[in-house]
């Protein structure tokens, strides 16, 4: 079974910056896909990006284009997810999830991890 997690969440002031790490278990192939998810208090579920192994390409959602970027570590399993300008809207559990590729990363993915909180102050 894929495992996957995240590492990086915790506390930052609007306008700082925060990376989140996600790494992981195995090489899932170019057919796979890495997405991030937020999820604040009492709200659904987001989903932030979306990023193919293949190629790397990644869509962004449009809160967040221009702050938050993702970068591939192919030699290490890792997907980061580099997030500036933060805002106090921002502040969620952030989870990262693979699945395959045509799925988008929408919906429900294969596999999980167990998230990391990122708050962030005004």
């Amino acid at each position: 079974e894929v495992q996957l997690a995240e590492s990086g969440g915790g506390l930052a002031q609007a306008g700082g910056s925060r990376k989140l790490s996600c790494a992981v278990s195995e090489f899932l192939g170019d057919d796979y896909a890495i997405g991030w998810f937020r999820q604040a208090p009492g709200k659904a579920r987001v989903r932030v990006s979306c990023t193919g192994l293949g190629d790397g390409s990644t869509w962004l959602l449009d809160e967040v284009k221009g702050r938050f970027s993702v970068s591939i570590d192919n030699a290490k399993n890792v997907i980061h997810l580099q997030m500036d300008d933060l805002k106090p809207e921002d502040t969620a559990a952030y989870y990262c999830a693979s699945g395959p590729l045509v799925w988008a990363c929408q919906g429900n993915m294969d596999y999980w991890g167990k998230g990391t909180q990122v708050t962030v102050s005004s």
